[in-house]
């Protein structure tokens, strides 16, 4: 039977994946009611892991109250498998950019404490594997806040707890790690992490990233010298040396925390994704790959899931192509990298404002007449 996959990504603000494919679902049955077609909604590891995760695996999510990045409390989900064994959070749920006004944005105060909370929630349902993303945040805390909710403790040198905040770094005297809830030493940690910067100096943390998150030109110094400093105390009291793994620097230094204190594992976010959901052997005797995101632009070759998709198509020499909301550029090098072809879904001048209001329809005419085009092509 013929077979077509449906692979996209969320179009950022607009649709989640599942709704992407499902509008991409439509457009395919138009043609041919008959056709065999396999959703499998994906992320990159950042917006929409959790539910592209638990969608595919038709597993569950959960909603819990925890402690948002500048300490005041927010509802925060995750998510558990269907295998009833791996679970999955998005730091950005309870430490993210989207959770703090612009005004409010300051680094040197805000926290990962509500990260921690979550994975704490996931421990006690019993899971055995968990997947965390790290995209998306508003903090530079090194993930000091994500371990003071598991119960590993942070002193200054006069033994005070340290407080919240990427700025308290720099009074780091002493990391006690025996109160750690004892459920990690037993499982499995894998971390989605989409960008490769050292955890400090001129490609580190603070400097690519702090101006995002609200930090001025004087705190990126200050706060590079406290992750640092931070850095020193975990080589000197946790015996490991972190700041030039690939991926340290990601979400203000979490990477770096997962790393030394939870010895996680950190891969490409769309690698992890296809793993769990066994992409590859799902799509290996399809006839066409249509995949998609809001925005398709150079950026795409960076780990973003068109990308990744393509790779695992040309595995198997399947026709990749790409649906996107924007297309900002001349991309016909994307054609060196599995992506037989790529479309916007916009049909002529029309306002944003339309475009997201029409989003699901016009990414049902495209998906349409990418089919009928490739299936015409295959009868002749």
């Amino acid at each position: 039977m013929e077979k077509v996959i449906l692979a996209p990504d969320s179009y950022k603000n607009c649709l989640e994946a599942k709704d992407v494919a499902t509008a991409m679902e439509r457009g395919v049955h138009r043609y041919n009611k008959n056709l065999e077609t396999i959703k499998l909604p994906l992320s990159d590891g950042g917006e929409g892991l959790i539910k592209s995760l638990v969608y595919a695996t038709d597993g569950e999510l959960y909603s819990q109250k925890v402690t948002g990045p500048l300490g005041y409390e927010v509802t925060a989900c995750w998510g558990l498998l269907g295998d009833n064994e791996t679970a999955v959070i998005e730091m950005a749920e309870a430490a993210g950019l989207q959770l703090v006004t612009k005004e409010n944005l300051d680094p040197k105060i805000t926290t990962t404490y509500g990260t921690g909370e979550l994975i704490k929630d996931a421990l006690n349902t019993g899971c055995s594997k968990l997947i965390i993303g790290i995209g998306g945040s508003a903090t530079n805390d090194g993930g000091v806040g994500m371990a003071q909710a598991l119960g590993i403790e942070f002193f200054d040198d006069k033994g005070k707890p340290l407080k919240y905040g990427g700025q308290e770094l720099l009074k780091l005297s002493e990391i006690d790690l025996s109160g750690m809830d004892p459920k990690l030493h037993d499982i499995d940690i894998r971390v989605a992490c989409d960008v490769t910067n050292p955890l400090i100096g001129p490609q580190g943390a603070s400097q690519i990233f702090g101006p995002q998150k609200g930090g001025q030109s004087k705190d990126i110094e200050l706060l590079d010298n406290a992750l640092s400093h931070f850095h020193d105390i975990i080589e000197k009291e946790l015996n490991k040396d972190v700041k030039d793994i690939p991926g340290s620097g990601a979400a203000g230094g979490m990477g770096a925390g997962l790393i030394a204190f939870m010895g996680a594992e950190l891969k490409s976010g769309i690698d992890l994704v296809m793993e769990v959901l066994n992409f590859e052997n799902q799509i290996k005797d399809a006839d066409i790959v249509i995949t998609g995101e809001g925005s398709f632009d150079s950026q795409t070759l960076f780990g973003k899931v068109p990308h990744g998709v393509a790779k695992k198509a040309k595995k198997h020499k399947i026709p990749t192509f790409v649906v996107a909301g924007n297309i900002k550029e001349d991309l016909q090098e994307f054609h060196h990298h599995g992506i037989t072809g790529y479309f916007s879904i916009i049909p002529g001048p029309i306002d944003e404002d339309q475009a997201f209001d029409r989003a699901e329809e016009l990414l049902e005419n495209t998906t349409h007449q990418i089919i009928r085009t490739f299936y015409a092509g295959k009868k002749r």
